[in-house]
């Protein structure tokens, strides 16, 4: 076996591990390698890190495990590599700047440095600290080859190659200005946002609740704001979101759910409300928590137009054979591996450095 397929095979077995952790039950499976180091040690640092962070509920900690885990198979690995030229060994290394508003985000990052032969010097937010570290010392275990090529760290960057930053509009200027001098990718600010057109079923304004409240609507894929028909009548829209009504028993999203209304009512902006979502007209597209923006459309033409416009901007759009490259409803938090943030292709990027 060479490096290239050995470190496919350490991912796949990373995937394998992630499958016993599910919302529908956490069962150790006898069969998953070196499980007797490292099951128990997982369902303990899913623990702190819900503890930690209070919007990382193990509803939506476990939701992530189920994602990678449903990812990391030979056929999804082997798809997303096929069109790279990857380094069978490299001695370069990448630094990596995660965020911290969902479970995991940095994955992908930390996944694609890897199987792409470099090494990882990665910047972990303190809001999500606890389960890649674990995790990494699991491919350690898968892999050898490993060993040496994973580091964390929360002192200044110092001694790496290249680097992908993720943050805001405000810290990507910081990182753009930084990190000027090495290969880079620098993530900003990117908001989803779904296209209603009048035809849409019941189910669909089901399953949109699914990307409007997953991860409590912290994630980039999720959605925001809302473009819809002149006219639209949004009852059909607050019938589909009743599906997530218990998220308001979550005291956090109470709170911010609290605190925007009353600034919407003091502010004597004109809302509508269903005691744990507000919509509001509004031509952003990045809302507060326990709210979406919409914004009215005469036509699709032009609609189109904006949002190609506006694609920067973007991270998915949800639609019904509307756009090409749209996301089905319901589908925002499930993304393949080749579905890249900000639309770079992050093994491309790595495959030339």
């Amino acid at each position: 076996m060479d490096k290239i397929e050995k470190r496919i095979d350490s991912f796949i077995k990373l995937g394998q591990f992630l499958g016993q952790f599910s919302r529908t039950e956490i069962k150790q499976n006898d069969s998953i390698a070196f499980n007797d180091i490292f099951f128990d040690g997982f369902k303990h640092q899913l623990k702190l890190a819900e503890e930690n962070n209070t919007w990382f509920t193990k509803e939506n900690l476990l939701f992530s495990c189920e994602n990678w885990s449903s990812a990391l198979t030979i056929e999804n690995i082997k798809k997303w590599i096929s069109d790279e030229e990857l380094h069978h060994e490299s001695n370069n290394k990448v630094a990596i700047i995660m965020a911290g508003n969902i479970p995991l985000v940095g994955f992908h990052d930390f996944l694609s440095v890897l199987i792409s032969g470099h090494s990882v010097l990665a910047k972990l937010s303190s809001n999500d600290k606890h389960l890649l570290p674990f995790l990494a010392k699991y491919l350690e275990f898968t892999n050898e080859d490993f060993k040496g090529k994973i580091e964390f760290t929360n002192e200044k960057l110092q001694g790496f190659d290249a680097v992908i930053a993720t943050g805001s509009d405000n810290t990507s200027r910081y990182f753009e200005y930084y990190f000027k001098d090495k290969p880079n990718i620098i993530r900003k600010n990117r908001n989803s946002v779904a296209v209603i057109t009048g035809n849409e079923s019941e189910k669909n304004f089901e399953d949109l609740s699914e990307d409007v409240f997953r991860y409590f609507g912290l994630g980039c894929r999720s959605v925001s704001k809302l473009f819809v028909p002149q006219g639209f009548d949004f009852d059909a829209f607050f019938k589909g979101m009743f599906k997530k009504q218990e998220i308001i028993n979550n005291t956090k999203y109470a709170n911010n759910y609290d605190y925007n209304k009353a600034v919407y009512l003091m502010s004597e902006f004109d809302i509508l409300e269903n005691g744990f979502l507000m919509i509001k007209e509004d031509e952003s597209y990045s809302s507060p928590i326990a709210s979406i923006f919409y914004e009215y459309y005469d036509n699709s033409d032009d609609l189109k137009i904006k949002l190609y416009e506006d694609r920067d901007k973007i991270q998915c759009v949800v639609a019904n054979d509307f756009i090409e490259n749209e996301v089905k409803f319901g589908q925002t938090q499930h993304p393949n591996l080749w579905d890249y943030a900000d639309g770079v292709n992050t093994l491309k990027f790595l495959s030339t450095i």
